[in-house]
């Protein structure tokens, strides 16, 4: 197969072109630095010439209230032009539980995109992973000090980026599912529970205090981010991934 990675430098996309050329693809990494910019549309035909597949795994440069008209303006340009090409698949990288935290503005502009993808002529499948692993850094810097870091009781199941990898590349060589696929990783934790491991894991001596407002997640209500019970289990575990990263 012919395929098109959008994002194709990023965490996962990167990976995702790896994979994908190890398994006999031809893959095409587009991203601003090859010269394809989605909010403009530049590059795009040329990127998607000829491409049976297009997996999109961009992000917004924002989390704010500017997020919905970035994804709506990507949005349409890729399926535009994946028309014009002849593409048969869309592929999209979303969050489980996006749809039901109206209350970000990110998840609203992630719930855009999988709407517009939805009423896009182009077969489609939509692969909702939890949070990475590899975000729990960024996660711990957000309410943090030289001695504490403040975090929610908020459950997560999060999963490692080469898991969230595995499942696109299984979804994007596959026939079209016009439809939504959950991943997540194989254990559900408190995020204060979570931030309390991953510091004692690495040594940090920082305290890490339960603070039912602090951060993004602060926002969450209940388990929406940990999935349903349809939900695909990745085989990393947490623990496992912290063991080789320290």
């Amino acid at each position: 197969m012919k395929i098109t990675v959008i994002g194709g430098t990023g965490l996962i996309g990167s990976q995702l072109v790896h994979t994908l050329r190890a398994a006999g693809h031809e893959v095409v990494a587009a991203s601003l630095s090859s010269g394809v910019d989605l909010l403009t549309g530049t590059g795009l035909d040329g990127a998607l010439a000829g491409a049976d597949t297009v997996v999109n795994v961009t992000n917004s440069p924002t989390f704010d209230e500017a997020s919905p008209d970035f994804f709506r303006t990507t949005t349409g340009n890729l399926l535009a032009a994946g028309e014009r090409a002849g593409v048969r698949h869309q592929v999209v990288l979303s969050i489980v539980g996006v749809d039901r935290v109206p209350q970000l503005d990110y998840y609203r502009a992630k719930t855009l995109q999988e709407d517009l993808l939805k009423q896009g002529a182009t077969p489609y499948s939509i692969v909702r992973a939890t949070q990475f692993f590899e975000f729990m850094d960024a996660v711990l810097s957000w309410v943090a000090d030289d001695r504490t870091v403040r975090l929610p009781s908020t459950p997560l199941r999060p999963m490692a980026a080469a898991d969230v990898v595995a499942a696109l590349a299984d979804v994007a060589t596959g026939a079209p599912l016009n439809a939504t696929v959950d991943v997540a990783g194989p254990e559900v934790f408190a995020l204060d529970e979570l931030g309390r491991l991953t510091l004692a894991t690495r040594k940090d001596p920082r305290t890490v205090v339960t603070d039912e407002r602090a951060g993004l997640f602060a926002a969450v209500e209940g388990e929406v981010l940990t999935g349903g019970p349809d939900v695909r289990p990745a085989p990393t575990s947490y623990r496992d991934w912290l063991a080789t990263t320290r």
